[in-house]
């Protein structure tokens, strides 16, 4: 038995998605700017490396409850993600945090992987895939 990994890329751009139309998106940029490789798709997150520093602060703002002007300046893109962690969770301590921001985090990363999927998860994307694979199937039949 064996099992083949195919990862489909794309690098179409449009005026919505300036970065490309299967990248991440900009709203997860603070997340995930990066490119999505094999790694990535078989379920591995390779998050950059700054992020580390940065959800330890974002960590502390949420513990603290910091108002956004005591914000550093490099953090201010991460205001929007947090003021909704905030929202979904109103009792946030030392405690919990780090679960929260890791739960968080591979929540937006599942978005990162919808959004470079080149078959999207709707039926329109799942007929797409699967006639694709027919054709593949067929074409690869025809070889041997």
């Amino acid at each position: 038995m064996f099992e083949l990994d195919i990862v489909l890329r794309n690098n179409r751009t449009s005026p919505e998605y300036p970065y490309g139309i299967f990248h991440p998106h900009e709203e997860l940029h603070h997340i995930k700017k990066e490119n999505i490789g094999l790694i990535e798709v078989m379920g591995l997150a390779v998050l950059p490396a700054r992020l580390a520093a940065e959800l330890e602060t974002l960590a502390d703002y949420l513990v603290h409850q910091t108002k956004k002007e005591d914000w550093d300046e490099s953090m201010q893109k991460h205001w929007d993600w947090c003021e909704a962690i905030r929202s979904a969770y109103p009792d946030i301590t030392k405690d919990n945090v780090h679960d929260i921001l890791k739960y968080e985090v591979g929540q937006r990363f599942v978005t990162v992987l919808e959004h470079a999927g080149v078959f999207k998860r709707d039926k329109r994307g799942k007929d797409a895939f699967r006639r694709f694979m027919q054709h593949a199937v067929e074409r690869m039949s025809s070889l041997v």
